[in-house]
């Protein structure tokens, strides 16, 4: 069996900002083109199908994606316990799929929103079956973020030249479900073989399947709550209203993704390292990641929600098109979203689950999932995107006030290292500079973007650099460095 080189978390980190990076690339070479193609409704119809398959692949999956980190990540030093667990894994995973595959099936051939769109919503079922080969959390245990990284690169640039030869009109929206699909899922199949060279594959025998039941059903519950405000949003504009109510949500959620793609980029890769820290009792360490976290958590969200929420508008313009005004006010209210979501993600997923306390990550998502459900029934009839979109919102701002009242303790010992007022006020100059941009009416909705982005995050760049910001300074030498060295 390989050796898993464990790489640091500055290395681990570079590798998944580059994903993340694409993540942000590849949605802006091809969602200005497939918005235009395939328009409000066909956009909708796509979101519509894969929201729901989402809740179906939940429930198959359970909570292992994040349990799963977990449990290998504290025994990746032993290979044998190591192959022990994700078999027992595996089983759990197997059984709870087969299951699932077939209730989704009989839903889409018997329910008649579904059955409309029949061939969309069985392609996306895929997706259910595929992901258990993946054991993406194998690989996220061991750290392999080098390889993760290329993998997804690849499959992201295949998957775009596939659209531009495939898709060219409104009615080719089932192709272009089938090539997302793809993106997503192909390369699991890659994983599974990849996986021999950390795990055996043999009967080890001596399973204990039930000690993970308990931790993966609180997961799974997390999963279930977090995803009413996720994906429910998206599954009752679907029944409320109409696909292109759809489509205008999907608009501004998918540049929200775009955004939360990039403030998640450190704390994805962190869930293994401070399980491992606090498994071996490294308690200082543990301490300084997780303030570390939440510093270039509040760094990178700040800005970025302060600047899409300002110039929506033109961003809606320029990536979707004129088709697409209806979107504006989505995007302006749920973009801000994208603060709570990346501190939650720190203070949750990689805090209180490392920890082993993922009970109180359930139990806050489970306060924000019912408000979400309230606020959707009381908002989407009247303002149908705009109202979802600050339904979610809401609910995001109390998941975290909640996660803050159960890490009030850890939170006290680390108060002083937190510069969440310095970013704030960093912001804030930024955005008056912003705003002054908005003044020159540049015709161009291009170079108007430009200008203003230019404007708005180098003021912020040189702030970061006046009050001497650890992670500018850090930049800074680094870039010194690499020029000495060129």
């Amino acid at each position: 069996m390989k050796e898993a080189k464990q790489h640091s978390v500055a290395y681990n980190f570079l590798m998944n900002f580059i994903l993340s990076a694409s993540q942000f690339i590849f949605p802006l070479i091809t969602f200005p083109y497939i918005s235009r193609v395939l328009l409000a409704e066909g956009s909708g119809k796509i979101t519509f199908a894969s929201s729901v398959a989402n809740y179906f692949l939940m429930v198959a999956s359970l909570g292992i994606p994040t349990y799963g980190i977990r449990a290998c990540a504290q025994v990746r030093d032993d290979k044998r316990q190591l192959s022990k667990t994700v078999h027992e894994l595996l089983f759990i995973n197997f059984a709870t799929t087969v299951l699932v595959a077939v209730t989704y099936v009989i839903c889409v051939l018997s329910i008649p929103r579904f059955r409309a769109d029949e061939t969309l919503f069985l392609i996306n079922g895929i997706n259910i079956v595929l992901n258990m080969l993946g054991m993406n959390w194998l690989f996220q245990a061991m750290e392999q973020y080098d390889y993760i990284t290329v993998r997804s690169l690849i499959f992201k640039i295949v998957s775009v030249l596939l659209m531009i030869l495939l898709v060219h009109q409104k009615s080719d929206y089932i192709i272009y479900g089938a090539i997302t699909v793809f993106a997503a899922v192909g390369s699991n199949v890659l994983n599974f073989f990849r996986s021999r060279h950390y795990i055996e594959y043999r009967w080890l025998g001596n399973y204990h399947i039930g000690k993970h039941i308990k931790p993966i059903l609180i997961l799974f519950a997390q999963s279930l709550a977090v995803s009413i405000y996720t994906n429910l949003d998206t599954v009752m504009l679907g029944f409320m209203k109409t696909d292109v109510d759809v489509g205008y949500y999907n608009a501004a959620v998918k540049i929200k993704g775009i955004l939360l793609s990039l403030v998640s980029s450190l704390g994805g890769v962190l869930l293994p390292r401070m399980s491992y820290y606090a498994k071996e009792k490294l308690k200082t360490k543990f301490m300084e990641t997780m303030s570390m976290a939440l510093n270039f958590t509040m760094l990178i969200s700040l800005p970025l929600a302060i600047y899409f929420s300002m110039f929506s508008a033109e961003c809606i313009q320029f990536l979707a098109g004129d088709g697409y005004f209806g979107a504006i006010a989505a995007m302006q209210i749920i973009t801000i979203a994208v603060i709570p979501i990346g501190l939650t993600g720190i203070l949750g997923v990689q805090v209180l689950t490392a920890i082993e306390k993922e009970k109180y990550v359930l139990y806050s998502v489970i306060v924000g999932a019912v408000l979400d459900f309230a606020l959707n029934l009381l908002l989407i009839p009247r303002f149908g995107a705009t109202g979802a979109a600050l339904a979610t919102t809401i609910a995001e701002f109390v998941v975290l006030a909640v996660q803050l009242l159960y890490t009030r303790n850890l939170m006290c010992q680390i108060r002083s290292q937190l510069k969440w007022k310095t970013y704030i006020m960093l912001s804030a100059i930024a955005a008056i500079f912003g705003y002054l941009t908005q003044m020159l009416q540049i015709k161009s909705t291009f170079l108007g973007l430009v200008v203003s982005a230019f404007m708005f995050f180098c003021i912020y760049g040189v702030g970061l650099l006046v009050v001497k910001d650890s992670f500018a300074m850090e930049a800074v030498r680094w870039a010194k460095t690499k020029l000495r060295h060129s």
